[in-house]
């Protein structure tokens, strides 16, 4: 790998690469229903410049399958809400119930700003919320102020 580049393995085939080997690469987990939304972060990622190794999938159900088969073990998770299949508080409640995967940190990733949904996030175990921002300047901002707080880089 070359030093501050992004790495972004396997968003078309939605799954993560096998990490065992090289585990100095921070490892990302984006899990979320809107193409779009997956293009826009993974273009914001790609502007922040961390040298980091990113996936993305569809729904709860899907990354809970290749998180328990051992397809993928990120150092963080960001976490969309509405999603088919399993939204985003169920595949929350099921990461934290699983004694391999409840210490990946995760980072909910929404479009809700009701403060409801956010405390019931930071119960059930996220250990942040962030409100999709509209702008790419905005995005590239939160993931730098996120990755720094909770990855240590």
């Amino acid at each position: 790998y070359e030093p501050n580049k992004v790495y972004i393995y396997c968003l078309a085939q939605h799954h993560c690469m096998s990490l065992n080997d090289s585990r100095d690469v921070t490892t990302l987990l984006l899990v979320d229903d809107d193409p779009d939304d997956q293009e826009f972060f993974k273009l914001a990622l790609t502007a922040v410049k961390k040298e980091v190794r990113f996936a993305a999938v569809d729904n709860g159900q899907e990354a809970l399958d290749q998180l328990t088969r051992r397809q993928c073990t990120p150092d963080l998770i960001f976490l969309d809400m509405n999603m088919p299949m399993m939204n985003g508080l169920t595949f929350l409640k099921k990461i934290k119930e699983i004694t391999a995967l409840k210490h990946i940190p995760v980072i909910i990733y929404s479009t809700s700003n009701e403060s409801h949904e956010i405390d019931t996030a930071k119960s059930m175990g996220a250990v942040d919320y962030v409100i999709k921002p509209s702008r790419f300047v905005q995005l590239c901002q939160v993931l730098k102020e996120k990755l720094a707080l909770h990855i240590s880089l």
